[in-house]
């Protein structure tokens, strides 16, 4: 049984099951999952592009997927859409997860004039309160826990006091009761970013003992790899893979050496954070290309879909409505160019969807029809609101 796993990889790197039209043997059907990166604010990129597939194949993303992975902000994305409603059905859309990110962003990362001052600017304490996040989780999470989640889903965080890599796992939820909490505390641990929010505290089997908790992105800003051992560990049977992964936005923006050679450790604790994110994203990013490459046949076994930030702003707690807007601005630009492959991983994705009797027909090759609205206007906007308020 050991060696289950690696023969899976050999067979998923070099396609040898697949038939010579690189279609999957009878009977055999590749495990699908999805991987969402970390991002803040930026999480709006992903969500919309669930929603156009949600839209495309007239079915929940429950259906589409086996198991999602999802790093901070797309940990709040997988369980949002995983969170159970009536009738078996999920609480959320995709489109109500993208409502989120406009309606409540601003909530989220909101302080107060009297903590800018405690926190001295960002010096001496956490940038936000955790008030405005866990109201919005409370909100949209209630007391939905864990093992009640409609799907396998995975979202890592980091142990700080023990020192070692935690993963949140609704199917151990579902068989261990210690490991099962409530949602809305899986996603405050999960998006406890450094020097933004401060670490959750989380009890083990009463008051005595706790994980104290900071944001999965330390070590899995993108999760895909997470989520292709996973697959490889717990699913070894599964011929193949079908990986999508969401990014958060590409980030563009220059720190010029004359500006940061002078720069201290207080300078330098965001931006680092931010670099170290992008790294370990293009990264895995690579390496999944390389593991999870194209049958002989040509079936793509692995999606990527991300934007490049050339306007607006980067920073994953810019709420503000008009960076909103450039962020959805760019997520339909992205939707536009890959209007295409959409179609084709729609087309895929629903033929292992299981029967739904209450499902409409799909249509995959609705592609969206643009808002109307300009990106440079919006990034002009952007501009202008920057420099007001500085």
């Amino acid at each position: 049984m050991a060696s289950a796993p690696l023969s899976l990889a050999r067979r998923m790197l070099f396609g040898r099951k697949a038939g010579l039209d690189g279609t999957l043997p009878p009977g055999k059907r590749p495990f699908r999952v999805l991987s969402i990166d970390g991002g803040g604010i930026r999480g709006i990129l992903p969500a919309m592009v669930l929603a156009d597939l949600e839209r495309r194949t007239n079915r929940p993303i429950i259906d589409l997927f086996d198991m999602i992975v999802g790093t901070s902000s797309g940990g709040l994305i997988a369980l949002a859409l995983a969170c159970p409603g009536e009738g078996g059905r999920p609480r959320h859309t995709a489109r109500d997860v993208v409502r989120v990110y406009e309606a409540d962003g601003k909530r989220v990362f909101s302080r107060s004039v009297w903590h800018k001052i405690r926190a001295v600017g960002n010096l001496a304490d956490e940038k936000y309160p955790s008030t405005g996040l866990e109201e919005v989780l409370e909100g949209y999470f209630g007391d939905c826990r864990l093992k009640d989640a409609l799907c396998d889903v995975v979202v890592p965080a980091y142990e700080i006091e023990r020192r070692f890599p935690f993963f949140f796992k609704v199917s151990n939820a579902r068989v261990k009761q210690y490991y099962d909490y409530p949602m809305k505390q899986v996603i405050r641990a999960a998006t406890a970013a450094p020097t933004y929010f401060e670490p959750a505290r989380i009890e083990i089997d009463g008051p005595n003992d706790y994980y104290a908790l900071v944001d999965g992105a330390l070590f899995a800003y993108n999760p895909g790899m997470c989520a292709y051992t996973e697959v490889l560990h717990r699913f070894p049977d599964h011929e193949s893979i079908i990986m999508v992964s969401l990014g958060t936005g590409e980030l563009t923006r220059r720190l010029p050496y004359d500006e940061v050679k002078g720069w201290g450790a207080a300078r330098w604790a965001q931006p680092t954070f931010a670099l170290m994110c992008d790294g370990i994203c293009d990264v895995v990013d690579y390496q999944l290309q390389q593991l999870l490459p194209p049958t002989p046949g040509g079936m793509r076994q692995y999606y990527r879909f991300q934007a490049r930030l050339d306007v607006g702003n980067d920073d994953m707690d810019d709420a503000s409505s008009t960076n909103i807007r450039v962020l959805k601005l760019l997520a339909e630009d992205m939707l536009q160019a890959n209007r295409a492959t959409l179609r084709q991983l729609s087309e895929h994705l629903l033929h292992w969807a299981p029967p739904r009797a209450d499902a409409p027909p799909p249509n995959v090759a609705n592609d969206p029809m643009p808002s109307g609205d300009s990106l440079a206007e919006a990034a002009q906007a952007f501009k202008a609101e920057a420099a007001s308020r500085d």
